[in-house]
C-alpha cells in the first residue's frame, strides 16, 4: 500500500513546522482535551432532555466501550505495525504508542459516538462530523497510524454505532 505510506508522509511531513501547528494537533488528539467540552455538552444534554439524556449517554458511552474493544481485538489480529515503527523519517510528536496501528481507536470512537448521537441529533452533525475529520487526521500528522488505519477506523466504528442505534429505533418502535 505505497499510497498509504506516501499519503502518511505528506500529512506528517507537516509535524515539526509550526510549533502551533503541533500543538493543536497533539490537544485534538489527547482525549483528555475533550472531558470539559463534553461534560459541558452533558450538562445541557441533561438539562434540557432529563431522563432521555441519561440513558442515551449511557447507551453511548456501552457503545463506545463496546468498539474499543473490539478495535482493540482487531488491532491483535491484524498486527500491522505503526508508522512510527516502520517507515523512516516519522515525526511521531506524541511518542509511538505500544499497541498495533490498524484500526485507530480514535477514529473508531469519535465515528461510533458522532453516528449514535446523529441518529436521534441531527443538529450536532454540523460540530461533529469536521470533529470526527480532524481527529482522524490529529492521528496521522502525530505520527500514529496510517490513513487506511483512519479509514477503517471510521468505517468500523461507524457501522457498529448504526447497526446500534437501528436495533434501539426497532426496540423502541416495538414498545410503542
Amino acid at each position: 500500500m505505497e499510497w498509504d505510506a506516501q499519503l502518511f508522509s505528506l500529512i506528517n511531513g507537516l509535524a515539526g513546522r509550526w510549533p502551533w501547528l503541533d500543538n493543536a494537533m497533539k490537544a485534538i488528539s489527547d482525549p483528555v482535551s475533550y472531558f470539559l467540552p463534553g461534560a459541558l455538552i452533558f450538562g445541557y444534554w441533561l438539562w434540557k432532555y432529563r431522563r432521555q439524556a441519561v440513558i442515551q449517554a449511557a447507551l453511548l458511552a456501552l457503545l463506545v466501550l463496546g468498539v474499543d474493544l473490539i478495535g482493540a481485538q482487531i488491532k491483535q489480529r491484524i498486527a500491522r505495525p505503526r508508522p512510527c515503527r516502520a517507515l523512516q523519517d516519522v515525526h511521531a510528536i506524541m511518542g509511538c504508542g505500544e499497541a498495533f496501528s490498524f484500526p485507530s481507536n480514535h477514529a473508531v470512537n469519535s465515528a461510533a459516538g458522532t453516528v449514535f448521537l446523529q441518529s436521534f441529533y441531527r443538529r450536532i452533525t454540523w460540530i461533529a462530523s469536521p470533529l470526527v475529520i480532524l481527529i482522524g487526521v490529529s492521528r496521522i500528522y502525530v505520527g500514529a497510524h496510517y490513513a487506511s488505519d483512519v479509514g477503517g477506523g471510521w468505517l468500523l466504528g461507524a457501522s457498529i454505532a448504526w447497526a446500534f442505534a437501528a436495533f434501539l429505533r426497532r426496540i423502541r418502535r416495538q414498545n410503542e
